[in-house]
């Protein structure tokens, strides 16, 4: 199994535990998150899609990343709303691949390009340990909430609509 990606490092450089998953990716998929939950036998509750939007605050707009379960709407007012914000607003895919490094279908909330803020759903708390993107278009992290929550400085925040 391949680790090479910056998301992977990241972790192992932080000496934090985590288990990889593969998966065959579909790029037809109308909800690549469900797609991976149903492919990997997990609860789409505890796969959480890694989103990217910029929120507008008082000192300008910034980017932030987001974490959800991959069957959840994100709320864009509450999103704002936990970033101190007035508005959000999803980033265009182009934006959040320069910003992030990934490409859309594997964008990792670890080992970002820059350093963004991190907004994490309040039900990531509910789970033993949950997925997220590695890095790769067919690759999952399985990885204890808190551990993940700690390492990316992360806001719990209620984030669904």
């Amino acid at each position: 199994m391949a680790r090479g990606t910056p998301a992977t490092a990241a972790l192992d450089k932080a000496k934090t535990p985590y288990r990889l998953h593969e998966y065959d990716y579909d790029p037809d998929a109308a909800k690549i998150g469900l797609a991976a939950a149903e492919s990997l036998g997990v609860a789409a509750a505890r796969m959480f899609k890694t989103l990217m939007a910029q929120v507008e605050t008082a000192r300008g707009v910034e980017i932030v990343c987001a974490l959800l379960p991959s069957d959840a709407e994100m709320s864009l007012k509450k999103l704002a709303a936990a970033a101190g914000g007035k508005s959000a607003a999803m980033l265009k895919p182009e934006v959040a691949e320069k910003t992030t490094g990934y490409h859309v279908g594997g964008i990792s909330p670890l080992g970002q390009r820059k350093r963004v803020r991190v907004f994490a759903d309040a039900s990531i708390t509910d789970f033993e340990t949950i997925f997220v993107n590695g890095g790769r278009r067919g690759l999952q992290i399985e990885i204890a909430p808190a551990a993940l929550v700690g390492l990316l400085q992360a806001v719990v925040a209620e984030l669904r609509a």
